[in-house]
């Protein structure tokens, strides 16, 4: 299994155990934030962390690939932060925070994934 696959079936395990754990303490319209937060913060991660892999053994594409995922994800943040503050939800601070918490807990996960394959070690 490619490391990206085990990346993805552990962020999957992070972001439902945090879910999880959430889900008693929130009201309705938070819990719907966290699931979208959920939602947004998967995919936009497992693509920066697929591109990572892709550049690992060059280091000017590693540098682009790294810097560009997190710039992502901070318009990520940033795009989700306009369109739920603009709507008013009462989710917002939920979605945001979740979002967020998200993804610092998934870029701590990244690097037990990340070790090099026994073929580019010397």
């Amino acid at each position: 299994m490619s490391a990206s696959l085990r990346y993805g079936a552990a962020a999957v395990a992070v972001v439902g155990l945090g879910t999880l754990a959430l889900w008693p303490f929130l009201g309705p319209a938070a819990r719907q934030g966290v699931l979208l937060a959920a939602g947004i913060a998967l995919p936009v991660q497992m693509v920066a962390f697929g591109v990572l892999v892709r550049f690992r053994g060059r280091v000017k594409g590693f540098m682009a690939a790294w810097a560009g995922g997190m710039a992502v994800r901070a318009l990520a943040v940033a795009a989700v932060a306009f369109i739920v503050l603009r709507s008013g939800g009462d989710g917002a601070v939920s979605t945001l925070l979740s979002l967020a918490g998200f993804f610092f807990a998934l870029l701590l996960l990244e690097p037990i994934y990340f070790r090099p394959d026994p073929t580019e070690t010397a």
